[in-house]
């Protein structure tokens, strides 16, 4: 059974990063996030081709476990701005023991009761992650999410603590997705995407995106080496895939130095 927890279950310091009104915002939305029509349409859509990059990269991380049903067998993942679940249960269908931490209490409880009805052993948890003291994890992922948060120096600081050190079984890998503030993605993420509904307007704020140059920096930083970013890019023919081109949206992985 999937378990919902509170910041006060697992609380142990303060790193604030979570924006209130953004927290809010993505709560309003959490009926709907199971919708594939509705409005979280977008990243139903997206998903796929996210998960694509994530099983690539965890089995470049850890080859040994080859063309395995379950690369993530015996391993802990952490999605952090996990939403209502919707890549935390594929982790787990993956074989991870996966826990999702989201700011939005509303999301957590959408999260809890899904996992429930799927029969997936998912803890999540709704707060703070650079508060809470839940250890560290083998596989760490934000998708969409840094651009949402008030101190991202801060944020990935938060992320690369909870990433597992070297260890008998590979080390940690952390995977992020986020859009690139380009020319593009104001025009189509912010403008079209919202004006026409296929995002809830508010969603984004240009000027937080950040360029892939500074996600490295960033990730630098706080101690990770990131990987070669891939696109995650639209055409009518293809729709959303994985792509060279980083205008719009990208996804890196990341491990320690």
């Amino acid at each position: 059974m999937s378990d919902a927890i509170s910041l006060s279950d697992t609380n142990s310091n303060d790193g604030q990063t979570i924006r209130p009104d953004e927290a809010a915002h993505f709560g309003r939305l959490a009926s709907e996030w199971w919708d594939p029509k509705g409005s979280s349409a977008m990243l139903h859509r997206l998903n796929p081709v996210r998960l694509e990059f994530v099983r690539a990269a965890i089995d470049r991380h850890w080859p040994a476990q080859g063309s395995s049903a379950k690369p993530l067998a015996g391993k802990a993942a952490l999605d952090v701005g996990c939403g209502a679940g919707l890549l935390c249960e594929p982790l787990s269908r993956l074989g991870a023991d996966v826990t999702g931490v989201d700011a939005a209490p509303e999301n957590i409880a959408a999260a809890a009761a899904h996992a429930d009805g799927m029969g997936l052993p998912i803890r999540y948890i709704a707060g703070e992650v650079g508060a809470l003291n839940i250890g560290t994890f083998d596989l760490v992922t934000a998708m969409e999410v840094i651009e949402h948060v008030a101190d991202k120096p801060a944020f990935v600081a938060a992320l690369a603590a909870r990433l597992a050190p070297d260890n008998d079984r590979g080390g940690g890998l952390m995977i992020l997705s986020t859009p690139n503030r380009t020319p593009a993605s104001r025009l189509l993420l912010v403008g079209a995407a919202e004006a026409t509904g296929m995002i809830p307007r508010g969603t984004h704020h240009w000027d937080d995106f950040i360029t892939p140059d500074e996600m490295r920096d960033l990730l630098a930083d706080a101690g990770l080496t990131m990987g070669e970013p891939q696109g995650i890019a639209f055409s009518p023919a293809k729709g959303l895939h994985l792509s060279d081109d980083l205008s719009l949206n990208y996804i890196v992985s990341a491990v320690r130095r």
